[in-house]
């Protein structure tokens, strides 16, 4: 009974979704025949007698409109057909991850369902599940697992278990009846959209007349989300309930935290530590994943991570999202007893993490990171040491440029043509160089060949004996971020910067090297017996108390580094690191669309100007009635008069005579009757007549 209640509402679900389907197969029948009326009215009103322009309005609104028409069929096609497979996914065969196919194929077991047919490995912190699935879904197909591999390397077994459980768990529900249908249903509208947006983008005569098509798009799609946003959540929580089943109420809930906080810390290892190092150095790992494990497992990170995994069930659902909250998530496998996890005996058995041969990572690294500015690849492990160095010396540039200013605004700044010509009397740092100089010398010694600009130990201790600390300092934190820290003790960062200048020189020589770090700077692992905070306090007390670079000098000539040799890899301030681009640039197929949009626009407004003008030419003049009449009687013309000649009266000619129309009656005048006045006789008051 209750796998016939399962197959009707799957059935349900399926009718509702082809349903829909139809609707935007409706809109785009509607919009193309739209179109069609609007060309076929266009080429009609241009043969109509009496008109005396064509109609180009119409004609370059359907010239504007044939891109958009012929990018939403194109998207009902895609939508029709099953979807090509992604590019940018990596098969994995049996052959080569056996340990991967065999835990697949039992975990399918366990959930009830056939096992998928290919497996495929992503650069994204999700997995997920399709069926190629004949008649929009209705009919079994060909089932794909799509698996990222930030997971692979960053889940525990029993939580990478509980994520395949889930997504396996969807075709055991039956899920891909609907999920098919309304995954393509909202591609096609997804695709409508972004072909409409590339007309636009490519045809200042397309986007006029595009906002229309995108705003019903917008519509549509915002009605076609909230009817299937119900339906796909509870179909997370089925399958949540399924993976429960196998792999285990907690371990499904772990699964679901770790999986927010690794794509957090994926989109930062990519912003805050590939991207820049890419920039700057215009170096890439070949195995961008093998570096992302590193990060994950180190100590430091363990701390940030379990907070992100803390703050994850706050996040809430977006509107547009088709799994339902994580709060919810979690709220509904805490209901579920713990024996339901040992329910079935199919309990997974991975003490150890999955293998994945190395290969199918370096592959997937040339997806992820491809383009002719990717960069040089070096081995993953070479690629942490150096973007570890980067780390650590990126504050030297900053250093280099503040002690020129100082120099600059003192008139202390080193002699070009005599960089090692004594030092005068009246410089500060004098007295530190004529001490130097004093010591007794054994054998020759060969100066160092700097370059003036060259950033020294030598050149940042004499600044600091000759008191210019708190300048130094400001023209320092000017070119570092502002920080709290930075306001209240000033002379920090100069501090942490010489300790940086040291640390380098002890790398440059072999006997240190610099530790990653990855919520901060590198640390300087320096030679045997000396303890990693040592050098920061010789150089914290250099900074701090005046006096002290001499015992710092002391301690550097026992490591055996010279205060004037610059670095050999070091930054000088006019230097400019090499840029790369990583900006998305246009691709081949962009351009191809982007030329396809042109030409169509252009073809269809010039062919369809082209019919109108040749209707209009040819269109019936329309005939006017007239009246002949002979020729008038003037005799200042030739034939005209009343000659008596014999020569003969010429013909008449044809004219046309206005047309005449009956006079107006005249209107009858009215007229106001006089005013009755009363009558007064004047006799009486005329004087009479006298004899």
């Amino acid at each position: 009974m209750i796998g016939v209640a399962r197959s009707v509402l799957a059935v349900a679900r399926a009718v509702l979704a082809l349903a829909l389907l139809a609707v935007f197969y409706a809109l785009v029948a509607a919009m193309v025949l739209l179109w069609g009326a609007f060309l076929a009215a266009a080429l009609w009103t241009a043969g109509e007698p009496g008109v005396q322009s064509p109609p180009t309005s119409v004609v370059t609104a359907c010239a504007a409109f044939a891109p958009i028409v012929f990018g939403m069929v194109w998207a009902v096609v895609r939508t029709a057909r099953p979807a090509a497979p992604r590019g940018d996914a990596v098969t994995v065969t049996r052959r080569g991850a056996p340990e991967l196919w065999r835990t697949v194929e039992e975990l399918a077991l366990g959930v009830g369902t056939r096992p998928p047919a290919q497996i495929r490995l992503t650069a994204e912190v999700n997995a997920s599940v399709t069926e190629d699935a004949p008649l929009l879904g209705l009919a079994p197909g060909r089932r794909v697992l799509y698996l990222g591999l930030p997971l692979l390397v960053g889940l525990p077994p029993a939580e990478l278990c509980a994520v395949l459980a889930h997504e396996l768990g969807h075709f055991s529900r039956r899920h891909s009846r609907f999920g098919a249908v309304a995954h393509r249903g909202a591609a096609g509208l997804v695709a409508a959209r972004q072909a409409i947006q590339d007309a636009s983008a490519a045809n200042d005569l397309v986007r006029l007349y595009a906002g229309g098509p995108l705003l019903l798009l917008g519509l549509y799609s915002r009605v076609f989300r909230w009817l299937t946003r119900p339906v796909r959540r509870r179909q997370e929580l089925e399958a949540d309930r399924e993976a429960a089943r196998v792999a285990g109420p907690g371990a499904v809930a772990d699964a679901l935290c770790s999986t927010e906080a690794l794509a957090a810390a994926w989109q930062e290892f990519l912003a805050d530590f590939l991207a820049p190092m890419r920039r700057a150095t215009g170096r890439i790992p070949d195995d961008p994943f093998r570096a992302f494990a590193h990060m994950v497992e180190a100590p430091e990170i363990r701390e940030p991570m379990a907070a992100l995994r803390a703050r994850a069930a706050e996040r809430p659902a977006g509107p547009d999202d088709a799994h339902p909250a994580l709060a919810t998530r979690l709220e509904r496998l805490a209901r579920l007893p713990a024996r339901e996890a040992r329910e079935s005996g199919t309990e997974p058995r991975l003490p150890d993490p999955v293998p994945v041969p190395p290969r199918y990572a370096v592959e997937l690294g040339r997806v992820l990171l491809s383009g002719p500015d990717a960069g040089t690849r070096v081995p993953w492990r070479d690629w942490l040491t150096e973007l570890a160095e980067h780390r650590a010396t990126r504050t030297l540039t900053p250093l280099a440029e503040a002690v020129r200013t100082v120099e600059e605004a003192e008139g202390t700044g080193r002699r070009r043509a005599e960089p090692d010509a004594e030092p005068e009397t009246a410089k500060p740092g004098a007295k530190r160089d004529a001490e130097q100089g004093a010591k007794p010398q054994t054998e020759p010694q060969t100066e160092p060949q700097t370059e003036p600009d060259a950033l020294t130990i030598q050149r940042v201790l004499r600044l600091l004996d000759g008191g210019r600390r708190m300048p130094l300092a400001r023209a320092l934190n000017s070119r570092l971020p502002h920080t709290e820290q930075t306001e209240r003790d000033p002379l920090r960062p100069l501090a942490d910067a010489l300790a940086v200048l040291i640390g380098a020189q002890l790398v440059a020589r072999g006997t240190a090297y610099w530790a990653m770090d990855w919520t901060g700077p590198s640390i300087l692992v320096p030679p045997d017996g000396i303890a990693p905070e040592t050098i920061h306090a010789w150089a914290d007390t250099a900074v701090r108390l005046p006096g002290q670079t001499q015992r710092l000098g002391l301690h550097l000539a026992a490591l055996g580094v010279d205060e004037r040799a610059p670095l050999p890899t070091g930054p000088a301030p006019g230097e400019k690191a090499r840029r790369i681009s990583i900006a998305p640039g246009v691709t081949g197929p962009a351009r191809r669309r982007i030329t396809a949009v042109r030409a169509l626009a252009f073809t269809v407004l010039v062919g369809m100007t082209g019919l109108t003008l040749a209707l209009w030419a040819n269109r019936d003049e329309p005939s006017y009635p007239g009246t002949p009449v002979t020729r008038w009687h003037n005799p200042y013309q030739p034939g005209g008069g009343t000659g008596t000649g014999t020569a003969p009266a010429p013909a008449p000619f044809p004219t046309y005579g206005f047309p005449t129309t009956p006079g107006w009656p005249t209107p009858p005048a009215y007229r106001l009757p006089s005013p009755s006045l009363p009558s007064i006789d004047i006799k009486p008051l005329l004087p009479r007549p006298t004899r």
